[in-house]
């Protein structure tokens, strides 16, 4: 019996990103439970410390919706990690400050991400890392960097 499937003529990039980055995120995931965060928490307590920023635009870097980022932050408040507080220049608008707890959770927590990546390129020899770090930032800063709106992609499923 013949195939009628056409004849693959480049590596499938498409799920090779997936499934590592799946992988990756599952990884990553596991390990920030330890300490009772997720990834998204992880990402607003970091960017909340590096400078004052308000929910949406901590909602924007973390590329999460309105929702999203609301359910983060309850989290977060609940957890006595980080507050909400009116924006001194919008009082529409509410900045999250990092509370001293949060702030010694996050050191740890990037702790926790920076072994999870170690770990992930520890698999490489030294210059393969280089060329695939090399490589991955050139696509993320290039070709790659913009979503095509015309054709919207639906992301996969967060468990």
């Amino acid at each position: 019996m013949t195939s009628l499937a056409p004849r693959r003529n480049e590596p499938d990039l498409s799920h090779l990103l997936d499934h590592t980055s799946h992988v990756l995120r599952t990884q990553m995931a596991a390990a920030l439970a330890e300490i009772g965060l997720t990834a998204r928490m992880h990402c607003v307590l970091v960017h909340a410390l590096e400078e004052e920023r308000t929910q949406a635009q901590l909602a924007e870097i973390g590329d999460m919706d309105k929702t999203t980022m609301v359910v983060t932050v309850d989290a977060l408040e609940r957890a006595g990690l980080a507050e909400r507080r009116p924006s001194p220049t919008d009082r529409r608008a509410r900045i999250i400050a990092v509370t001293e707890e949060g702030a010694r959770t996050a050191e740890r927590s990037q702790q926790i991400v920076d072994a999870v990546h170690r770990d992930a390129l520890a698999t490489l020899t030294e210059g393969d890392r280089s060329t695939l770090l090399e490589a991955l930032n050139a696509l993320a800063t290039g070709h790659l960097s913009t979503a095509t709106e015309a054709a919207p992609a639906r992301r996969a499923r967060q468990r």
